[in-house]
């Protein structure tokens, strides 16, 4: 989803934190007493499973959620002598349903599943986070190509242009090595062919998990690599520009590089001409601010110019009709942000020229009046409601997202947006109740793990006093957890631990032990249950002590 950090997107793992974005007349509960509390959790008492839907129709998915499932595409993938394309993914990932408009459903991609077998892991398909741990993936969307005997070959970059996209794949497919041991060579100053380098410059670094590099180590990586690329005759220039961009990209708040003369030269060539821009549309509207404060100083006339040059480029992908209505957005929400620049980076209320402010009212209502495809719709309108609080306006954000919540296949995901425009606002009681509602709402056994886990941070945060609310919430999510065979795998007990960790905070002081040990009393019946093998018992008993680590 090029024009966003994935992360910004909104599909990390904190369902309170999501910063993209109704049932028209609903009118939700206000709990006031622990008793009303009480009675709305058991609405919610059984975990809801979300229906299993296809990514695409053009192309034979295998559904899988087990190890058994996995056994059975690869040994399909041996028996054709082809490779396996797994796709990571959630229903409600925005990201996820913008590969579903642009990328899944294009006829060469149809076309190229021929040379693949293709598997659609749901991470919220009972099992499937248990295969998240195996294939170390966690961010939807993660696509990774694999050899038939399982060896990864590569892993796309879901945040770039649909056509890049198919260029690596098209390179994994054509017997590319793996990416891994293409990294290695360019470390060691061994020569690489062109499409190596490519590779390269359009691995899905995003979604590594820091197999290949620890995140520390990544943007010094990236520019030893794009050194080599300079100096290579095979890579060429457009590739080594790519590999400083992401370079750059990563090296924001002091980590990383910083830019010499030549490289902010460079970087102002790539701005300044519109076929380099139009190339690297993604990193330039994903990654703006950071290029920024990485080749120039705050307040400095070499700030002033790069800035300038940005969003003289960024104006002209915005009206760019060949890229996608998500990364036209993507480049007005990069304008939003260099126009924050020099301003808390998380304030609530900013100042913005009038012009830019009208702009972005105009642009996200026209993207809302246009889409008429569902998984654009949840794309490109929870983007549109991030772009107008990140400009400040919230009540136009709000405003879109209750108008669209009828319209969403997964409405939870905007009530978690209202809350979070709710909480940013200080305003303490309507955040919670739409994050009750999100939780209540949502479906699949991880997402909800995921948005309760969300929802009772919040609640400890805004609500420290309200014992009884806190207490009955983290009892649900436990018993959720009881009825899910995965919840100690992956994303699932990623969420129960930040659970875990707020209460032991929560009970700093001692004043809430009789809490705990009710809790834990709870828990110590769940673990005895839970198969000790793979370490889910593990990170189960330690949940309200800091202990055992999530794969």
């Amino acid at each position: 989803m090029s024009g966003q950090r994935i992360k910004e997107a909104g599909c990390e793992e904190s369902a309170t934190r999501m910063p993209i974005q109704t049932l028209a007349n609903l009118r939700p509960l206000l709990w006031r007493a622990a008793s009303t509390w009480a009675l709305c959790l058991a609405v919610a008492s059984l975990p809801a499973h979300a229906k299993y839907a296809v990514p695409s129709a053009n192309i034979p998915w295998q559904p899988a959620a087990t190890d058994a499932d996995i056994a059975r595409a690869f040994a399909t993938a041996q028996a054709q002598k082809k490779p396996v394309l797994l796709y990571w993914g959630a229903t409600w990932c925005p990201p996820c349903n913008q590969l579903k408009t642009t990328f899944f459903n294009r006829q060469d991609f149809a076309e190229a599943s021929r040379g693949f077998v293709a598997v659609h892991v749901d991470g919220d398909r009972p099992g499937a986070q248990k295969l998240g741990v195996r294939f170390k993936v966690s961010g939807y969307p993660t696509v990774v190509l694999f050899r038939p005997d399982g060896t990864e070959i590569t892993r796309l970059p879901g945040e770039a242009e649909p056509e890049r996209m198919m260029t690596v794949l098209q390179l994994g497919l054509s017997g590319g090595r793996p990416v891994k041991a293409v990294l290695a060579d360019a470390r060691t100053g061994r020569p690489l062919n062109a499409g190596e380098w490519r590779m390269l410059a359009f691995y899905g670094w995003a979604t590594d998990e820091q197999q290949l590099v620890p995140k520390s180590e990544l943007a010094d990586t990236l520019a030893q690599l794009a050194r080599a690329a300079d100096a290579s005759t095979a890579a060429g220039a457009d590739t080594a520009t790519r590999l400083w961009l992401k370079a750059l990209a990563a090296s924001d708040d002091g980590q990383g590089i910083r830019a010499d003369a030549a490289l902010r030269e460079r970087v102002l060539q790539v701005l300044q001409d519109p076929a380099q821009a139009r190339r690297h549309a993604d990193v330039l509207a994903g990654s703006a601010p950071e290029i920024v404060r990485s080749v120039s100083d705050e307040g400095s006339d070499a700030r002033s110019a790069v800035v300038a040059q940005f969003q003289t480029a960024l104006r002209r992908l915005q009206a760019d009709a060949s890229l996608s209505r998500a990364d036209r957005l993507g480049a007005l929400i990069a304008r939003i942000d260099l126009a924050r620049l020099g301003q808390p980076r998380e304030a609530a209320q900013v100042r913005l020229p009038a012009d830019l402010l009208e702009e972005v009212r105009a642009h996200v209502a026209r993207d809302d009046r246009e889409i008429t495809d569902a998984y654009e719709r949840q794309a490109v309108v929870t983007a549109g409601a991030y772009a107008l609080g990140r400009a400040g306006l919230w009540a136009d954000s709000d405003a879109l997202l209750r108008s669209n919540l009828a319209r969403s296949h997964s409405p939870y995901y905007l009530m978690s947006q209202l809350g979070s425009n709710a909480r940013r606002r200080g305003e303490t009681a309507e955040a919670l109740r739409w994050y009750a509602q999100a939780y209540e709402r949502s479906e699949g056994p991880a997402t909800r793990l995921q948005w309760g886990s969300g929802y009772f941070g919040a609640l400890v945060d805004l609500a420290p006093q309200d014992a009884a609310r806190i207490e009955a919430l983290a009892a649900q999510l436990f018993k959720e957890a009881a009825a899910d065979g995965g919840a100690f795998s992956g994303r699932s007990a990623r969420s129960l631990q930040r659970v875990g960790r707020k209460l032991v905070s929560w009970n700093a002081d001692g004043r809430q032990a009789a809490v705990l040990q009710r809790l834990q009393r709870q828990l110590d019946g769940l673990c005895r249950k839970v198969d000790p093998v793979d370490g889910q018992r593990a990170v189960c008993q330690g949940l309200l002590k800091g202990e055992a680590k999530a794969g």
